[in-house]
Formats: C-alpha cells, sequence, structure tokens
C-alpha cells in the first residue's frame, strides 16, 4: 500500500545516496587506499509485516557493498557494511514501553543495542585492523537475526 512518493524516498535515502556518496569520495581516496563502511539493516534477514520496501532498499545497500569490494579491490579500497538491529536512538524512542518491552524478548541479548556499539564495529571495519575484510555485512543486533 506504499505510494510512488514513499518509495522513491526510500530508495533514494537508503541505496541511492550508497552510490552516490561512493562517487563522491572516491576521488579523494589516497593512492594507498581506504575503507567505505555502509550502513544496510538487520530487517533484511528478519524483515516485518509493513516494511517491506525499507527492507528491499537495504538489502540493495547489501548488494552494493558486494559489488563496489569487488570494483574496488584492486585499489585496496576496502568496502563492507553493518547491519544493525534494534538500537537505541531517535528512531526507537516513540515505541511504547510495552513495545520495547517485547522487542527485548525477542532479542536473545535480552536488549537493544546502543550507538556505541555500532560506532565500534564501524571504527574497526575503517581501521587498518579490518585491511583483509572486504564485502562483508557485520550484524550487530544481539542475536536477534538468528531467530
Amino acid at each position: 500500500e506504499i505510494d510512488q512518493a514513499s518509495f522513491d524516498a526510500q530508495f533514494r535515502t537508503n541505496a541511492f545516496s550508497v552510490i552516490l556518496v561512493t562517487q563522491a569520495v572516491l576521488p579523494h581516496v589516497p593512492a594507498r587506499g581506504g575503507h567505505i563502511v555502509n550502513v544496510s539493516s538487520s530487517l533484511v534477514y528478519r524483515p516485518r509485516a509493513g516494511l517491506a520496501v525499507y527492507a528491499a532498499s537495504k538489502a540493495a545497500v547489501d548488494g552494493l557493498t558486494h559489488a563496489f569490494a569487488i570494483e574496488l579491490g584492486p585499489r585496496n579500497i576496502t568496502v563492507n557494511a553493518v547491519a544493525p538491529g534494534f538500537i537505541q536512538t531517535a528512531m526507537t524512542e516513540v515505541l511504547t514501553d510495552q513495545q520495547k518491552e517485547m522487542i527485548g524478548q525477542r532479542i536473545p541479548a535480552g536488549r537493544m543495542g546502543l550507538p556505541t556499539e555500532i560506532a565500534a564495529a564501524v571504527t574497526y571495519l575503517a581501521s587498518e585492523e579490518a585491511a583483509y575484510v572486504t564485502g562483508e555485512t557485520i550484524h550487530i543486533n544481539g542475536g536477534m537475526a538468528m531467530i
């Protein structure tokens, strides 16, 4: 039941932006290489009713991450993604306490994640310690994608 404008907006925000930002930064990547980290979503792997277009737009991010990893590998550029689950952000603050409790019960870790936990994964993927990691999506969801 999504209208065309909402469909277009989700794909522009989540998928097309990855292409445009990647194109914009490539001329500035040093000759020694660099790292690109995209943001996907656990909903790609555990979709919810009513979020099909969102999940599809984030699945496009995963596809672009894999394709760019192949294309940019010869330039010593790694391309990876993080796929957050439910994270304590402004987006989840609109949920009721009952909804948050239900979500926590569905996550093996028993809670929503913290923004700092996503930041730690991004920091790793953007570091030289991850120089041999490319084309990967790291799931940060407290085990939610397993169930």
